[in-house]
């Protein structure tokens, strides 16, 4: 009995997933278009002013300046730290949400938070690839990366999904919590990444940027608090 429920609502969200992809979909592809396009810019110009100027004129001054706080301990806090901006944090959270986002029925809030979360990966990877900028390379780090920087990954998955968590609780008492909870985790999440060097300011800037525009477009398309199962 239960997994045929469980199987029922499955199947009633995909059609209602599939249904509003298909509505949408001119309207996601030019809004996706709309976030990468300028991303793109900023990374080209990024890669002009390294490549001719040495960088922005805050990025190695607020490296070397967070660096300069360095320490076995942080160290140790800010790789166990960073971990929570994806697999260990972002993932776990987006999961829970999804389930008792299904668990309510409430299938336009799942449906913008899986096309969101979603878009936010296609974005970040698509930019990464297409820009190819390379890591900041000041110093060792104790946690390195070796593909492109930019824009984070770890400041987009991160902005992503508690700008998400804002909006789907924004008619709630929980806005304001998780607001404040939500801004301090991204701010140190972003802390982390410069403080493993494995980023510069303007790649964190960047993803936190596209996050929220991605983030606020999809829902106006979306409506997640739209009580109505309709797609108008």
């Amino acid at each position: 009995m239960f997994k045929s429920r469980v199987w029922q609502f499955g199947q009633s969200f995909l059609s209602f997933l599939k249904r509003s992809l298909i509505s949408h979909w001119r309207s996601l592809l030019l809004l996706l278009i709309g976030v990468f396009l300028p991303l793109q810019i900023f990374g080209e110009l990024a890669e002009e002013v390294w490549e001719n100027e040495g960088g922005f004129p805050w990025d190695r001054p607020i490296l070397l300046a967070i660096h300069s706080m360095a320490s076995p301990q942080l160290d140790a806090f800010a790789t166990t730290l960073t971990k929570f901006g994806v697999f260990w944090g972002v993932f776990p959270a987006a999961v829970l949400t999804a389930l008792v986002l299904f668990q309510k029925h409430r299938w336009r809030s799942l449906t913008f938070l899986f096309t969101t979360l979603l878009g936010s990966i296609v974005l970040n990877r698509t930019a990464k690839v297409l820009l190819h900028r390379a890591r900041p390379q000041l110093w060792e780090s104790p946690a390195p990366e070796f593909d492109y920087g930019f824009p984070s990954g770890h400041a987009m998955s991160s902005m992503t999904l508690v700008a998400v968590l804002v909006i789907l609780t924004w008619d709630t008492r929980w806005r304001v919590p998780l607001l404040i909870i939500g801004s301090v985790f991204v701010l140190a999440i972003g802390w982390t990444r410069l403080y493993l060097g494995v980023h510069y300011p303007s790649d964190i800037i960047a993803g936190w940027t596209a996050s929220v525009g991605w983030t606020v477009g999809v829902a106006l398309l979306i409506r997640p608090h739209k009580k109505s199962h309709h797609l108008t």
